[in-house]
């Protein structure tokens, strides 16, 4: 754990600015709330899910919410536990309750640690919020989290959805602090004398967000200050079109009804409809979301706008993409006897 040290003493009734700022974020996002509402902080224990915590429980007693929170254990790093059952401590010291601590069990997969980590702890969370009636999660990404998620999806050459970032918002999850730097989150730290963890595992370059992080750095000191913020903002700028596409591609997806579908009918459509058209008939016929790639859309697109008689495109989930004619349509792929 990292010991803030002495705190500078300020004017009563005055927060530190930074203080101020992860607080102000806080009460935006719980304003909507009702009297009795519960809201849990998904904590880790580093300065930024601590810093969020500590901002719920301050506003969450001005609006009478109920705080909690939920540390997920991913059993990762020998001596996860005791750092989990330390975390839990100073969360029932400063005030929040219920504070449950979760085993998530990780089992790699093809996307690798972090995915899989991922995966594990937004289940562990969902049904923690479902047993204890949560009306929200919230979540302590911050702008830096933002900036190097965009970074990422530059390097990877993703479209404008993963270029919009992290949402604010979705379903039950919140996201606070976006336009707070991890910076502010430790100087509020700082100043409330609260003490944080300090998590080996964003130190080490096997990751790809840790190599993102230090990549922005190296942006700034070479382009100047700034680019973490701009990286940012491009996020949010790029979110709304993205939205707006999604929400186009559903309603053409559903004009398109059942398959098959007339060939003509779906090149049709512009480009930037189309492709979210065909991941999402993909998706409905049986592919993983976070399987179906570039690669998988361009292909079936040439089945409409560049056909010349090849044949079916497979793809994830045992489901192919066939061309019978004027129609296309998507069917399993038949085990092999």
């Amino acid at each position: 754990m990292t010991d803030p040290g002495t705190t500078r003493a300020r004017p009563w009734g005055r927060p530190h600015p930074a203080v101020a700022a992860v607080r102000a974020a806080v009460r935006e996002v719980l304003a909507p709330l009702d009297p009795g509402d519960l809201v849990l902080v998904a904590c880790s224990g580093g300065a930024d899910s601590t810093a969020l915590a500590d901002a719920v429980r301050h506003e969450s007693g001005r609006r009478s919410l109920r705080a909690g929170a939920v540390v997920v254990d991913h059993g990762l790093q020998e001596g996860s536990d005791a750092v989990a059952a330390t975390v839990a401590e100073r969360l029932l010291a400063l005030g929040l309750d219920p504070v449950e601590v979760v085993r998530a069990s990780t089992s790699v997969g093809d996307g690798g640690t972090e995915a899989a980590a991922r995966t594990a702890r937004y289940a562990a969370l969902d049904a923690e919020a479902d047993r204890l009636g949560a009306a929200l999660v919230l979540l302590g990404h911050t702008r830096d989290d933002q900036s190097e998620q965009v970074l990422l999806g530059l390097a990877r050459g993703s479209g404008a959805r993963s270029l919009a970032g992290m949402p604010a918002a979705r379903g039950r999850y919140r996201r606070p602090l976006l336009g707070v730097t991890a910076e502010q989150c430790r100087q509020a730290l700082v100043a409330e004398g609260l003490p944080w963890w300090e998590d080996p595992m964003n130190a080490d370059p096997t990751f790809a967000r840790v190599r993102a992080r230090r990549s922005v750095a190296q942006l700034e000191e070479s382009l100047g200050p700034g680019v973490g913020a701009a990286l940012a903002r491009t996020a949010a700028q790029l979110r709304a079109d993205a939205d707006l596409l999604d929400a186009l591609a559903a309603e053409a997806t559903a004009a398109l009804g059942a398959g098959p579908w007339a060939a003509d009918a779906i090149a049709a459509l512009p480009e930037a409809l189309r492709t979210r058209v065909w991941r999402r008939l993909m998706v409905a016929g049986g592919a993983p979301a976070g399987q179906v790639s570039q690669r998988h859309v361009a292909a079936c697109d040439r089945l409409v706008v560049d056909w010349h008689g090849q044949g079916a495109v497979h793809a994830p989930g045992r489901i192919r993409v066939i061309r019978s004619g004027d129609q296309v349509s998507i069917e399993p792929v038949a085990p092999v006897e």
